[in-house]
């Protein structure tokens, strides 16, 4: 029986940078075997997991190019359609029927994807073969950053300290682009294709050079205004480069030596530009560390055990008018049709909808997680879990119950001449001033809804909903 090392690709769609691609590629040299690259889509598990279409699309999109960029290196990449996670186990059975197979994959930290690796290399161990992961989702691996006591981090600011001081001592350095394999044409058991797309994600490149000349163009020209720019959703003043870390098109790693090259001292200057979009890379870890020390998160339980004693109202026609961007709250609205139409949705504004949500709607914060899922091109679970925690007070290191975000106040001084209402609110278009931000008190639009709530109301109600379970 002949070998064959195969690079099961999932959330590390790139060859820049990527440990798992260069140590495969090392090992079939060493060992003289076949090389060959595979992903698996599972379209069932997907909306099983509530992943947005478009991110989906992205993925398949994605994919396709990856396997050009592989060509080049002289390594075939098998785009297999599958079904589900049940699915994959018996595919790499197929596999070791014929070959001697040992399988280089990134870890994953999900539930599931946990539990289809251990059933995954079961599989290949009942035949000889072995499946080798690789930790590198972080630049710093979860568990590797903790308190002087050997404690998990709870607090995000404690975190930043440590992890920057573990960046300082070890340095940034990216895997390099990999040489070209020199390798025998390869007969491969038949497969069923991956299926294309639907091309909803068209606007966002998915080629090598368009994805590495966005970071380098961000990092170049950009990022020495983010502090002042990144809160204002009329200004592109943001990377736009979440949904490419989201499926690993490009690493956490890249970011950052990019970021140090082009921004030199400024990146470790408290409050520049540089040093702030850091801060939301290293947010994004901190996530993904408390993730994998607390599991129950994947389940969908609050970080604070307490507030599973919160009595929700979850009233569905409210839900229904936040998902449409129907509240009668035009900064809110807004934001959740730029959501509905685009996949994408400013940071602020996701602080803005998601405190609406909780606070305002008084409607439990893991609808609104599930609702951004569906619709994110994006979407991260540690990232989106992590945001809709802290915005309702529940998560590690949350907002104080008692910060609730007054959505007219949060729309003048984030949106202060209505650029972004007027785009997604074109019913609102004529108005001016305060008028705009808050319509209701200007007598209103017969073509937009009157306010769902009342926010003065609905605050009071807040309080008192917490109030009660920490007197409890």
């Amino acid at each position: 029986m002949s070998a064959l090392t195969v690079v099961w690709f999932r959330n590390d769609l790139r060859t820049l940078d990527n440990a798992v691609l260069c140590s495969a590629i090392d090992h079939a040299a060493r060992h003289n075997t076949a090389l060959v690259g595979l992903f698996i889509a599972t379209p069932q598990t997907w909306a099983q997991h509530d992943m947005a279409p478009i991110k989906q699309d992205f993925i398949r999109r994605r994919v396709q190019a990856l396997r050009t960029e592989l060509t080049a290196l002289n390594i075939p990449l098998l785009a297999v359609e599958g079904s589900s996670y049940q699915q994959v186990p018996a595919l790499f059975g197929q596999l070791s029927q014929v070959f001697q197979v040992t399988v280089f994959a990134q870890t994953e930290y999900e539930l599931r994807e946990q539990q289809r690796d251990a059933k995954v290399a079961q599989r290949l161990s009942a035949n000889k073969g072995v499946l080798v992961q690789f930790d590198t989702q972080c630049i710093m691996p979860p568990g590797s950053i903790r308190t002087q006591q050997g404690d998990i981090y709870k607090v995000f600011t404690p975190f930043k300290r440590s992890w920057l001081a573990r960046l300082h001592q070890q340095g940034v350095q990216c895997f390099g682009r990999p040489k070209r394999v020199n390798q025998p044409p390869l007969q491969l058991p038949e497969h069923s294709v991956m299926q294309p797309g639907d091309d909803s994600s068209a606007n966002w490149p998915v080629t090598e050079e368009l994805m590495l000349t966005r970071l380098r163009t961000f990092c170049q020209q950009r990022v020495a205004d983010y502090q002042q720019q990144r809160d204002f959703p009329a200004v592109d003043g943001t990377s736009k480069l979440s949904p490419y870390l989201a499926i690993g098109a490009i690493s956490a790693m890249q970011c950052v030596a990019r970021l140090q090259l082009e921004a030199k001292e400024s990146w470790a200057r408290e409050k520049s530009g540089a040093e702030v979009w850091l801060s939301e890379l290293i947010w994004r870890e901190f996530y993904k560390h408390i993730l994998v020390a607390y599991p129950q998160l994947i389940k969908h339980q609050p970080f604070q055990a307490d507030t599973a004693a919160i009595r929700w109202t979850n009233d569905k026609t409210l839900f229904q008018a936040w998902c449409d961007g129907q509240t009668g709250y035009p900064i809110v609205d807004a934001a959740m049709r730029q959501l509905n139409q685009t996949g994408w949705m400013h940071n602020r504004l996701r602080m803005i909808v998601a405190s609406f949500l909780v606070k305002d709607l008084h409607i439990d914060w893991r609808w609104g997680e599930r609702y951004f899922m569906s619709k994110l091109i994006d979407g991260d679970f540690a990232a989106n879990n992590g945001g809709w925690q802290w915005a309702a007070s529940t998560g590690t290191d949350a907002a104080p119950y008692f910060r609730i975000f007054n959505p007219v106040s949060q729309s003048e001084k984030f949106d202060p001449q209505g650029d972004f209402i007027r785009l997604y609110v074109p019913e609102l278009s004529k108005l001016q001033g305060a008028a705009l931000h808050w319509p209701a008190k200007a007598g209103g639009v017969k073509a937009y809804p009157k306010p769902i709530v009342d926010h003065s109301i609905a605050r009071k109600h807040t309080l008192a909903l917490f109030a009660e379970v920490k007197k409890s």
